[in-house]
């Protein structure tokens, strides 16, 4: 390899680490802002009492909090666990369900179930943290002047309300400011949290776990609900893993182990030496440790760092709307691509609008970051608490670590999990309550969705009869139809004769003479490969000129139905076809409730309501509107 070689593969690595500082970190970089002050807030309901003691014992808990959830979960174990490189719980969730489809056991069933839950509870992550950040970072003008205290709220919904007006034009143009931003953002807060250490340097002995494990078992009684605060640390885990496709797995381990890490810790351990030098900056211990001078500009890059926190989990939750419609859990949705360059960035328009709506609901309802942290904690350990249960079975279905040894991993960090899950427990009535209610909907409308179009596939099936079979009374004249000139493609969801071909043929009584049914598969990968795209089936003579033709997807791609078809060869196809001229046919489906028994009614006015969201079927398939006719037929559910 040459020097010019070596120095352009650096320069890639030195790209996606600063990548993934940018988009990655953006949550758990900025939870030193809010999570020291929400332990020691004295208006909590079960307040941790500010003495040196509990000071070490809640910093020694932080730090180990974040190396046994971080570093030692999701950097070194979780980020091995991948679907074709992808991550993230809908990647966990596909694997499950690949194993599932083959070997429907109960166990299986169950796990998928709670991945789409933790799915769930992670759409209500990105519903709080956008409101708790830009809170918590504007909070930040009471230390620079008390009295304006009264505009943090309305200009954080009006930062709010530009950053959700900006989503449709894409993070491309933003997201090569963000890595250089978030660098300026821990570079600071690891040197204002060295400024903090340097007076107090006895803090750094709360490194040691002695102090963690003395606390939890000398002082359990406040150590147990310090907890639910203590969580707030660990922020943003999700987003290390679901981002690995993004950048991969070692720059975000990089940019974990050599930046963020050591900056979020020095950052913690120079509050802890504020607070112990004068327990009145138990206010705003993060922006008390700049100098006066310097606090308004805190205030801005940290405005700026919250900013880019939202925007990461506001993309996360459009990949996972956008995922769990291609995996069958929610209606097809308007996805927009914002990236040329780049994978995976999309734009869900009533996703956005969605968020906006309920961000903004829970920033004037709360109006404060330290009463939303109770709810933010609930998520977020419920999150990391299912990616622990659904990375065990994984680990233990693939990997050749001595089982024992993985049984002994997995029982220490799901009892850590397991017991910040309990402590959030305690502060149910006080706002924990909001991400479960979030995720129970969330979690009934995706089940609902995916039973009610099981019944619907059904009962379609049963109307369109088989494609071998109509081409066969074609063929024969059992079904008389004219020919006339030129291409017609219909898209069908499987091998049946799609409703719209049938109604052509028996009610128009013409067919065309070339006739190809498309049949779009959703695949439990993220990509598939060019060369795999397209499956040819001819169906029998070749000089009837009707092809089937199998597409497939990954469950990250955006299918675009004209472009794979212009991949194929006339040989393929048993004939030429003409793309720029052939007349695309989509079978629209009206359902209307029916008597049977499948589903409660409830479930089925449930279902019937979720199906008005549905986008577009010629903007979800990329087809030429001029050129696309829909032909509709009632489905009973």
């Amino acid at each position: 390899m040459t020097s010019s070689e070596t120095r352009t593969k650096d320069v890639v690595r030195l790209a996606a680490v600063v990548g993934a500082l940018g988009v990655v970190f953006g949550d758990i970089g900025t939870s030193p802002i809010y999570t020291l002050q929400t332990v020691f807030n004295p208006d909590d309901p079960h307040p941790v009492p500010v003495s040196t003691d509990n000071l070490y014992g809640v910093l020694s808990l932080i730090f180990w909090s974040v190396t046994l959830v971080i570093t030692v979960t999701y950097v070194g174990l979780v980020l091995r666990v991948d679907n074709h490189g992808e991550g993230g719980i809908m990647a966990l969730i596909t694997l499950i369900r690949q194993w599932a489809t083959r070997s429907k056991t109960r166990l299986l069933v169950v796990l998928a179930a709670l991945g789409i839950f933790g799915a769930s509870l992670f759409l209500g992550d990105s519903m709080i943290t956008p409101a708790i950040s830009v809170l918590s970072a504007v909070e930040g003008l009471k230390t620079v002047d008390a009295g304006l205290a009264e505009l943090v709220v309305p200009i954080t919904a009006v930062i709010i309300v530009a950053l959700f007006l900006v989503q449709r034009f894409g993070t491309t143009a933003v997201g090569r400011a963000f890595g250089p931003v978030m660098i300026l953002w821990f570079t600071t807060i690891g040197g204002l949290g060295l400024w903090g250490i340097a007076r107090e340097p006895g803090i750094l002995r709360a490194l040691s776990p002695t102090y963690a494990v003395g606390f939890l078992l000398g002082h359990f009684h406040l150590a147990f609900f310090a907890l639910a605060a203590v969580v707030l640390s660990v922020t943003g885990a999700e987003a290390l893993y679901a981002d690995m496709g993004h950048f991969g797995r070692k720059p975000i381990s990089v940019a974990w182990l050599f930046l963020v890490y050591p900056a979020c810790t020095l950052n913690y351990f120079g509050q802890g030496a504020l607070i112990l030098h004068d327990t009145s900056n138990l206010s705003a211990p993060f922006f008390l440790l700049a100098p006066d001078w310097a606090r308004i500009l805190l205030v801005l890059l940290a405005t700026a760092a919250t900013v880019i926190a939202a925007q990461s989990v506001i993309t996360g939750a459009f990949s996972v709307a956008s995922q769990a419609g291609q995996l069958g859990y929610l209606p097809r949705l308007r996805i927009l691509h914002t990236s040329r360059e780049t994978h995976g960035q999309v734009y869900v328009p009533f996703m956005n609008w969605l968020l906006l709506a309920a961000v903004l609901t829970l920033v004037f309802a709360f109006r404060s970051s330290a009463a939303l942290a109770y709810a933010y904690g609930m998520a977020v350990t419920g999150t990391i608490t299912i990616v622990t249960i659904l990375f065990g079975y994984i680990a233990y279905r693939t990997w050749r670590m001595p089982k024992v040894l993985l049984f002994a991993i997995i029982a220490v960090l799901l009892a850590l999990d397991l017991l910040f899950f309990a402590a959030n427990m305690t502060k149910l009535v006080h706002g924990a309550w909001l991400p479960i209610v979030i995720a129970l909907s969330a979690f009934l409308i995706m089940t609902t969705w995916q039973r009610g179009r099981e019944l619907v596939t059904a009962r379609r099936q049963a109307m369109e009869g088989t494609l071998t079979d109509f081409v066969s009374e074609l063929a024969d004249g059992s079904e008389r139809a004219a020919v006339v000139e030129g291409t017609a493609i219909f898209l069908n969801r499987g091998i049946e004769t799609p409703l719209a071909f049938r109604a052509n043929v028996e009610h128009n009584h013409v067919r065309h003479q070339h006739v190809l049914v498309v049949e779009v598969v959703t695949e439990s990968i993220p990509r598939v490969a060019p060369k795999k795209r397209a499956e040819v089936n001819g169906l029998g003579d070749p000089r009837d000129g009707i092809t089937h033709v199998t597409l497939r997807f990954g469950y990250t791609e955006s299918p675009d139905v004209p472009a794979s078809l212009a991949a194929l060869t006339s040989k393929q196809t048993e004939g030429k076809i003409d793309l720029d001229t052939a007349t695309y046919f989509l079978s629209k489906i009206e359902l209307v409730a029916g008597r049977s028994k499948d589903m409660r009614r409830w479930r089925k006015r449930l279902f019937l309501a979720t199906a008005h969201i549905t986008a577009d079927a010629a903007d979800h398939f990329s087809l030429p509107r001029d050129r696309t006719v829909i032909m509709g037929s009632h489905v009973e559910v």
